[in-house]
């Protein structure tokens, strides 16, 4: 695959399409950028076209004709971040997004920061127009003499570089791609001038693989692991918080978990890793969580918390609240970035959390070989997960997850978006009032345990949780939250992965935001169903400013009609105003239809959404004030 020729065709030459073949073309920059691309198996790249970004999508039909990547249009550069951000969540490869020079860079900028607070890998490639008129004020410059595109991302990206000659190509690719993928992961921009991108490749095909480049790293530190085996050795009873980051690990971490007969917790963004119905799990811990989650981590006979896989935001630390950030803690992470920020904790081990439990089970297994593993605590484990086990316990208000009553109560909407969907689905809960009830009351119908590992006794044979990076079935936005990001997130989810369904839950204020990729995801035929919660307002703003006892301003918004508007753009609308307009739904008609679906569904505005973390927070800061 170092040695694909960007102008020879792959599946297309296969089918005989000798239309995908130039051999009058040369071979241009633009072209070796996306025959790597192609080397590392992107298959989409989303964006906004213009003049100073011409060549690189001249390159990329080249590539389309010849079976390759193909583009697909955003209608707003930030959605195009987003996108890009849905499909690096949902396969597990970098998001790939572009833009023209000025204001399409610009543009770009709120979904780039997005994906660098969330820890997502993307490249980020922009325009600029030709070197030569640097300076003299071309239409749309955004160079060092004119709107600086190039400082405004420095601080939002892990590398930010201009190509400013050919023969720098490959070596700021490699740089960026390397530091986009290696902890901390995130995003990665290169700025191209127009000429630049025009200009003959200093090679013909790429001169480097660069899937053995980026391709994970294994190691970690024996003696950590050894220190850390000590430490549980001696524990009584131990917790585990499970963040985002352990996607690829996480089937590890729950027979790591099951092995030990450890109560675990997750973080919201976390949460969508693992089935709510397991038996060992005490809920979600952070903003829109469970009472259960936060006692789990109190209790006082814990002697250690392993924290997996978080940055220790506000959202996801519980407005860094002392039941986690304690001499108790063990955080174990790739990012040395979110290692510093628990100086508190007893330990840190760095490395890849899927070696780091890889580990750990194996020796859990030679012990067992001595005879000092307890088989009864395992078989008494089995027993109680061949049980039904009920989430419902740990809700704040389970009365309103049952409520008949008209508006709908948001928890009861909660409850039925996961009866009605199918075990597969792909939720994205956006930021605001939709994150806090998806996170608190959302759960699959199903009764999978996500990424387990049955265990029998001393038959049991080693599994060591291998499989590809995932997002779960439920995706947040923490840290850098903008609105209006699940409404692009599940686009790209969706082109990432068209064979399963895709639930965007998303606000009156979002929508009215973002709500334009409607077109794009009719334009590819996704089948994406956007849930709307209607209560006329910016309800975290809303709720946010009754309970701080502030005045109430700019929260308010006018009756829409959201289901007329998706029609509008081509798409199906439905209104929703009661649990009866949701019951007559054909919901597998919607998974399956080709084309996206909204449901406009008007929520009691005056529920309060489980947002004490974030009120918590904004307390302490006023007393900190004063």
């Amino acid at each position: 695959m170092g040695a694909h020729n960007p102008l020879v065709t792959n599946r297309a030459s296969a089918a005989g399409d000798s239309s995908a073949i130039d051999p009058t073309h040369t071979v241009e920059v633009a072209d070796l950028l996306v025959a790597y691309l192609e080397q590392m198996g992107v298959e989409y790249v989303f964006g906004i076209p213009g003049g100073a970004i011409e060549p690189l999508y001249n390159a990329l039909a080249r590539s389309t004709r010849r079976g390759g990547i193909r583009h697909i249009l955003a209608r707003h550069e930030s959605g195009a971040a987003f996108m890009a951000d849905g499909y690096a969540r949902e396969t597990g490869k970098i998001g790939v997004c572009c833009a023209t020079s000025g204001p399409g860079a610009t543009n770009l900028i709120t979904g780039v920061s997005c994906a660098y607070g969330n820890n997502i890998p993307m490249l980020v490639i922009t325009g600029q127009p030709a070197m030569p008129s640097f300076g003299k004020n071309p239409l749309q410059e955004s160079t060092c003499t004119g709107i600086d595109t190039l400082a405004m991302l420095r601080h939002c990206t892990r590398y930010n570089s201009l190509v400013s000659h050919p023969k720098q190509i490959e070596a700021k690719l490699i740089s960026a791609l390397q530091r986009a993928v290696r902890g901390p992961k995130g995003p990665s921009h290169l700025t191209f001038p127009v000429d630049v991108f025009r200009s003959p490749s200093p090679h013909q095909t790429p001169s480097y693989d660069l899937r053995n480049l980026l391709a994970a790293s294994s190691l970690v530190d024996d003696h950590a692991i050894a220190t850390l085996r000590e430490m549980l050795s001696a524990a009584r009873h131990v917790v585990l918080l499970i963040g985002s980051g352990c996607g690829e690990a996480i089937g590890s971490i729950l027979q790591f978990a099951a092995m030990k007969g450890s109560h675990f917790v997750t973080t919201p963004d976390g949460k969508g890793l693992v089935n709510p119905r397991h038996p060992l799990f005490r809920g979600v811990f952070g903003f829109g969580g469970h009472a259960s989650a936060e006692e789990a981590l109190r209790d006082k006979s814990v002697d250690l918390i392993l924290a997996i896989g978080t940055s220790m935001g506000e959202w996801n630390s519980g407005g860094w609240c002392d039941s986690l950030l304690n001499e108790r803690l063990v955080h174990i992470d790739e990012s040395e970035e979110h290692l510093a920020l628990t100086p508190m904790a007893r330990f840190h081990i760095r490395g890849r959390i899927m070696a780091v439990f890889n580990q750990l089970i194996e020796q859990s297994c030679d012990q067992s070989k001595t005879g000092n593993f307890d088989y009864q605590h395992l078989r008494e484990l089995h027993e109680a997960e061949g049980e039904e086990w009920d989430p419902h316990h740990m809700l704040a208000e389970p009365g309103k997850f049952e409520s008949e009553a008209i508006p709908i109560k948001p928890q009861r909407l909660m409850r039925e978006l996961g009866r009605l969907f199918p075990p597969t689905t792909r939720f994205l809960a956006d930021t605001g009032n939709s994150a806090s009830w998806s996170i608190h009351y959302l759960h699959p119908a199903n009764n999978r345990r996500l990424g387990e590992r049955r265990l029998s006794g001393k038959k049991r044979k080693v599994s060591l949780g291998q499989r590809m990076t995932e997002g779960g079935w439920l995706r947040v936005m923490m840290n850098f939250a903008s609105m209006g990001w699940a409404i692009g997130g599940a686009v790209g989810t969706a082109i990432a992965n068209p064979e399963v369904p895709v639930v965007c839950i998303t606000g009156d204020g979002s929508m009215l935001m973002s709500g334009q990729e409607i077109s794009a995801a009719v334009a590819e035929k996704l089948n994406v169903i956007f849930v709307v919660l209607n209560d006329q307002s910016l309800g975290m703003v809303k709720h946010g400013q009754r309970l701080a006892g502030v005045e109430q301003i700019g929260c308010d918004l006018p009756p829409s009609d959201f289901a007329a508007l998706a029609r509008a753009l081509g798409a199906e609308g439905f209104t929703i105003r009661s649990l009866e307009d949701l019951s007559k739904l054909d919901v597998a008609g919607m998974c399956t239809r080709g084309g996206p679906t909204l449901l406009d569904v008007f929520i009691d505005p005056e529920e309060v959404p489980p947002m004490s973390v974030r009120m918590r927070v904004l307390a302490d800061n006023f007393v900190n004030e004063k």
